[in-house]
């Protein structure tokens, strides 16, 4: 059992998306935070600060390395993050001699920030993918059914004719703009020590961190633990991207509903009504839709990091932001299954 549709055992059916869904497993997260560990011992030692042995101990121990579950569980109930019990169980794998020299001159939130922006950035490179075979699967309805005839509606009302590809350029056109976008998006590492001075570090900083950002694929930035504007972009993005998608969906529900001008397949089923073919991945558009607009306030929320670390808003973080790319993730895909459904659009 589980309180989140997105991974519920039956909801997860209609909202839960398995390909995205995996890069916020705890397997993978951890993954990604051996990879900032093994690549700062790397980058370390290419600069002089840590010897070249027991980086490569480093490095071999992160590929490798399976933590104690329970253990990280219980330590993050008290520390509130999971790095300190992470590092202290790495720590015993990698022998004295290298324990001394991991996580030098790092701190808990360079790790947390950068593992999501390693799996951020695999998201919004399959969400660009999911994008163009929506805005290809559009473009492929507009030159079936593009002539052909719908009435226009004005708040609700019949107002006069257009044509099919009035319509579906409505659908299509932001969504371009949007893919558009995701292309454009960077993904720095996060690389700033206890307050963000990388003091450890000293005339060595700013040449480990590019040294880091480069070993990760990651864009090479100051750090910004305080400073999460980056984040609540990208959110408005997926937020915009489930809201054209909703949409999309409230118009096929309402043709649906009308009745004459959209043939549908793949409708749900009723209980109680064996002739119905309600059109649930348009419902479900619309709820997606209408969710992450409620939760992109939240996020905004976070923006009020407190001097050079917050807790509470950094916890707010966790909470909102993997349920709004999970919500992007089912709209897309619904969304994808949803054009693929439209057997007839409009009158000859």
């Amino acid at each position: 059992m589980t309180t989140s549709p997105f991974d519920h055992p039956f909801l997860s059916g209609l909202l839960g998306d398995p390909e995205i869904a995996a890069y916020f497993s705890a397997e993978a997260d951890i993954r990604a935070m051996l990879s900032f560990e093994a690549a700062l011992a790397h980058a370390e030692a290419d600069h002089g600060l840590i010897p070249a042995e027991p980086a490569r101990t480093i490095g071999e121990t992160c590929a490798g390395f399976a933590p104690d579950m329970k253990s990280l569980k219980a330590a993050t109930a008290k520390d509130g993050v999971v790095i300190p019990d992470l590092i202290r169980q790495l720590r015993q794998a990698t022998g004295e001699e290298a324990a001394k020299h991991l996580h030098f001159g790092a701190t808990s939130q360079d790790v947390i920030d950068t593992s999501l922006m390693l799996r951020l950035k695999s998201v919004t490179f399959l969400f660009g993918e999911r994008l163009y075979a929506i805005v290809t699967g559009l473009a492929a309805l507009e030159r079936q059914f593009g002539s052909n005839r719908l009435m226009g509606h004005t708040r609700m009302q019949a107002a006069i004719p257009i044509t099919a590809t009035d319509r579906i350029a409505a659908w299509r056109k932001p969504l371009e703009t949007y893919r558009d976008r995701l292309t454009e998006q960077t993904f720095p590492v996060q690389f700033g020590g206890a307050a963000g001075t990388l003091e450890k570090l000293g005339a060595e900083a700013s040449a480990v961190r590019a040294s880091l950002a480069q070993e990760l694929g990651l864009t090479d930035e100051p750090q910004w633990q305080s400073q999460r504007s980056r984040l609540a972009d990208l959110a408005n993005l997926y937020s915009l991207i489930s809201g054209s998608l909703g949409k999309f969906g409230q118009d096929i529900a309402l043709l649906a509903e009308a009745g004459g001008e959209i043939e549908l397949a793949g409708g749900g089923a009723s209980s109680a009504m064996a002739h119905k073919q309600n059109p649930i991945a348009a419902e479900t558009l619309v709820a997606l839709a209408r969710f992450n607009a409620t939760q992109l306030s939240a996020i905004h929320q976070s923006l009020v990091h407190e001097q050079e670390r917050s807790g509470a808003a950094w916890t707010l973080e966790w909470l909102v932001l993997p349920q709004m790319v999970m919500a992007t993730a089912a709209s897309l895909r619904l969304a994808t299954e949803l054009t693929g459904n439209i057997k007839r659009l409009g009158t000859d």
